[in-house]
C-alpha cells in the first residue's frame, strides 16, 4: 500500500484553491491538475508499506497542538507548480513529530527537507504570474495517515488513519 502522512484541507481552503486553478487554466497554464479532493498538504511520503499497522501505531504517538495553516505564495520546484503556506511554529513542530514517530518506529521516509506546500499542477507550463495567489487560512485538529491508490486511470487519496 502507497502511504504518506498529510494535513487535509477543509472545503473552504479547497473552494479558494479550486477557483485558483481555474483562473490558471484561464491564463494558458497546461499541465496536470490535481484533482479538488485531493488537495492536501504532505508531511512525510512513506511509499509502498505492507506494515501498515505498524504505521497506524506511530500515528498514534505524535503529540501536536492545533495550529493555523495559512496559504501564501506560488512556487515550484522544475514543472511542479504548487502555493506555499506560511511558515509557522504549530506546522513545524508536527512536521517534527509526524518524521520523530516515523524514525522512532523504524518506518522509512523521504527524508528530504520539509517544504510546505501544496502541489497544484504537475507538468506546468506556461506563465502564472499574472494570476494571484489564493489566500485563506484553516485551523489543524488533525493529521492523516493517507493510502495513494489508481481508480478508472484517476489518482485517488483515501484516509486510512488519523490522529
Amino acid at each position: 500500500m502507497r502511504l504518506f502522512i498529510a494535513i487535509e484541507l477543509d472545503d473552504s481552503i479547497k473552494k479558494t484553491i479550486t477557483g485558483t486553478m481555474h483562473e490558471l487554466k484561464k491564463s494558458g497554464v497546461r499541465g496536470s491538475y490535481v484533482a479538488s479532493n485531493n488537495l492536501h498538504l504532505t508531511l512525510a511520503f512513506i511509499g509502498e508499506v505492507e506494515n501498515v499497522p505498524e504505521v497506524k501505531t506511530s500515528l498514534q504517538t505524535i503529540s501536536y497542538k492545533p495550529f493555523k495553516l495559512s496559504l501564501s505564495d506560488f512556487g515550484n520546484f522544475g514543472d511542479i507548480l504548487w502555493v506555499g503556506v506560511k511558515g509557522n511554529q504549530g506546522l513545524s513542530q508536527a512536521a517534527k513529530a509526524v518524521r520523530a514517530a516515523l524514525d522512532q518506529a523504524g518506518i522509512s521516509y523521504d527524508q528530504k527537507k520539509f517544504a510546505p506546500h501544496i502541489t497544484l499542477v504537475r507538468k506546468a507550463a506556461g506563465s502564472w504570474k499574472a494570476v494571484k495567489a489564493p489566500k485563506g487560512e484553516m485551523m489543524v485538529r488533525k493529521i492523516s495517515l493517507m493510502k495513494s491508490s489508481v481508480r478508472d486511470g484517476k489518482t485517488v487519496y483515501t484516509r486510512v488513519a488519523e490522529v
